[in-house]
């Protein structure tokens, strides 16, 4: 499967972690979407920030925030967002994404958060092609692949608590 994070052209990888699997639920999520190529990269913590202003988002699920990642041919979108209940109420320039249920491939990434496409990048080029397992073609709509950045993920140093998950075939 194509990825845009693998046009970054790394120049280092950094050692992955045997991945822990896990079979997702169904999710709900909502969100700034925004498109970034490698030129407008730094877009993606400016749009965190406007995130993260709105504070607490009606229908929202725990604290546990999600960078969806949408592969596109001259880039990405990605959807600086949260779980959430259902779309009621929610302030006019987010949007939602659904998430089907499937089994993930889950990596820690211990490094900045700035570094994170270092770990999406030796997932593609170094895991997939001797792990024996596939990437899934995510259903219309859903993103590729999610971030996901829990309770102890730290903003102000941008370290801590930071995970990917990759949807694989069953």
């Amino acid at each position: 499967m194509p990825n845009s994070q693998s046009s970054l052209n790394s120049s280092h990888t950094v050692p992955l972690e045997a991945p822990r699997f896990e079979s997702g639920g169904p999710m709900l999520m909502a969100g700034l979407r925004g498109h970034f190529t490698t030129s407008t990269w730094d877009g993606i913590p400016k749009q965190w920030s406007r995130f993260m202003a709105l504070g607490e988002i009606p229908g929202q699920v725990g604290k546990v925030h999600y960078g969806l990642c949408f592969d596109k041919p001259d880039g990405i979108d990605y959807l600086s967002g949260i779980e959430v209940s259902g779309a009621a109420n929610l302030p006019g320039e987010l949007v939602t994404v659904q998430i089907p249920a499937q089994k993930y491939a889950v990596f820690p990434h211990r490094e900045h958060v700035s570094k994170i496409y270092t770990t999406v990048d030796a997932i593609w080029r170094t895991w997939f092609p001797g792990s024996g397992h596939e990437p899934v073609r995510p259903a219309a709509g859903a993103p590729s692949f999610f971030e996901r950045y829990g309770e102890q993920f730290d903003p102000a140093t941008g370290m801590g608590d930071i995970e990917v998950w990759i949807p694989i075939k069953s």
